[in-house]
């Protein structure tokens, strides 16, 4: 089973003369413990056009010293990486596989580079004997693979312990700066690597240089920049997912939608032929997910509205049956979210998107000037969620009126996806149409919560009553949920009024 470790590091030039420093000089450091060498081998993985390096990622198989095995690392920010660990093995193991699924595709990975280092390890510790950080000098001997060029170079790593305040790197770069060390100006061993090691040739091509395929400036230009964006989103989000990682669905399904919207909503730019095929992709996709992301809203909002009912109005075991509710379908969804990442349906979305991008279906607009095109296409879906707001409104209280807010909510994000898209171009005037629009999907979105919610409600003290309990707290709950309901209804017109005005 893979393991995570948070790697928080710095890297340093280690040039002749510039030797390590003192470093009980530095703050907090009482003691610094000299561990001696330690022979490491590593063989670092991509797939031949090197699709990981260029997202920053490196998956290495790696023997000696006391962590050998296989290493994918993920970049969280600048020196800050999460270092996916599993056992020593022949062959890729399969949860690392998956992380990597979205980026390899159907092809494979193959061993690039071979780094084979001289690691002298310092250990600084306070002085409770507390571990503060790790600061080696590593004697890195690198090979391109299969029998490419070599490099060698010396450098300094300095690592925080896992329970170590990040400042410590603070204070030991300040005293290896003051002994003429400065920053490596690679940001990984494996980027120098392959920096270093590169063929005479590489990098070079004889063809010119393929024209863009919209001209800075055109609506074309603007709306492929945006698709492009999610697109890489929701391929860089897919192992995050997998990771359980926090909000990861959320933004995912974002992704997703904001796509889905993009295409729709400049269809003057790119032909839907083509696109709307895709959306019918990207929705199956965000349906998917959106069960486990609609799962976690639900059941937040259920406990945070128990938690909100007085002791003694709690008549029966709802807390335990509510968590017992939770683990269940919680567990389902995230099988059911994982089960589409692994799916032929997925890749292949991903693939079309590529393809989509590599050779677009521009339309006349897109060589329009981007400025008219956009600012026309956010017109038309605030004209859209305009109809849909009326029509809910002009319905009397009750399921179909339910249903037509829900349609209002869904044309909301629309209007609000295409006015941050248009931002970059149209600046503060989108920036306003986003943030208005906004705080009537909210409230849009707080009713449909109550409406599932209820829903919800009824089903648990159904289940109660059947097994001999009082449903009356999934009552209390129930009557609450409607008032709330109501109170958005309420206050539904006037902030669309303020949503709508010029």
């Amino acid at each position: 089973m893979a393991e995570t470790k948070r790697e928080i590091e710095r890297k340093y030039e280690a040039t002749t003369g510039s030797g390590v420093p003192d470093l009980t000089r530095v703050p907090d450091v009482a003691t610094v413990v000299d561990e001696g060498v330690v022979e490491l081998d590593a063989t670092y993985h991509d797939t031949p056009d090197l699709r990981l390096a260029a997202d920053s990622i490196t998956l290495r198989r790696r023997t000696g010293g006391s962590d050998e095995g296989w290493h994918l690392k993920f970049p969280v920010a600048v020196g800050v990486r999460d270092e996916i660990r599993a056992p020593l093995s022949d062959t890729l193991p399969p949860d690392l596989a998956a992380l990597l699924r979205s980026r390899v595709r159907g092809g494979e990975v193959v061993p690039v580079v071979r780094l084979r280092s001289a690691r002298d390890v310092r250990r600084l510790l306070d002085a409770d004997g507390g571990l503060l950080a790790e600061l080696s000098v590593d004697t890195v001997r690198a090979r391109r693979l299969p029998g490419g060029p070599r490099a060698s170079w010396t450098e300094i790593e300095v690592e925080a312990a896992d329970d170590a305040d990040p400042g410590i790197l603070d204070a030991v770069e300040k005293r290896l700066r003051k002994a003429g060390v400065r920053p490596a100006h690679a940001p990984s061993k494996l980027a120098r690597a392959l920096a270093e090691t590169a063929p005479d040739d590489h990098g070079h091509d004889d063809r010119p240089d393929a024209p863009p395929p919209a001209a800075p400036g055109t609506a074309g230009a603007v709306v492929l920049a945006y698709v492009r964006k999610q697109a890489e989103a929701i391929v860089a989000l897919d192992p995050a997912v997998r990771r359980d990682l926090p909000d990861a669905v959320h933004q995912l399904r974002v992704a997703c939608r904001r796509l889905r919207s993009a295409l729709k909503t400049y269809r003057s730019v790119l032909d839907r032929k083509a696109t709307d095929p895709l959306g019918a992709e990207l929705k199956w996709l965000a349906g998917e997910l959106g069960v486990a992301r609609d799962q976690e809203v639900l059941a937040a909002r259920l406990h945070a509205r128990l938690d909100d009912v007085p002791r003694p109005l709690r008549h029966g075991p709802v807390k335990a049956r509510l968590r017992i509710w939770d683990t269940a379908r919680t567990k389902a969804a995230r099988r059911r979210a994982v089960a589409a990442l692994d799916s032929d349906r997925h890749l292949a979305l991903l693939d079309r998107l590529d393809a989509l991008l590599a050779d677009p279906p521009l339309r006349k607009a897109a060589s329009g000037d981007a400025a008219k095109v956009l600012a026309r296409a956010v017109r038309k879906d605030r004209a859209r969620l305009a109809a849909r707001v009326d029509r809910a409104l002009s319905l009397a209280p009750g399921h179909e009126r339910d249903l037509a807010l829900h349609e209002a909510r869904k044309a909301a994000k629309r209007a609000r996806y295409a006015a941050d898209a248009a931002r970059p171009t149209l600046g503060k005037s989108a920036k306003k149409v986003s943030t208005r629009v906004k705080k009537v999907q909210s409230l849009l979105g707080e009713h449909q919560d109550g409406v599932v919610a209820r829903a919800t409600l009824r089903d648990l003290a159904a289940q109660a009553h059947a097994a001999g309990e009082t449903a009356f707290t999934w009552g209390l709950l129930y009557g609450r949920e409607e008032a709330a309901a109501d109170a958005a209804e309420r206050a539904l017109p006037e902030v669309w009024a303020r949503a709508a005005s010029r």
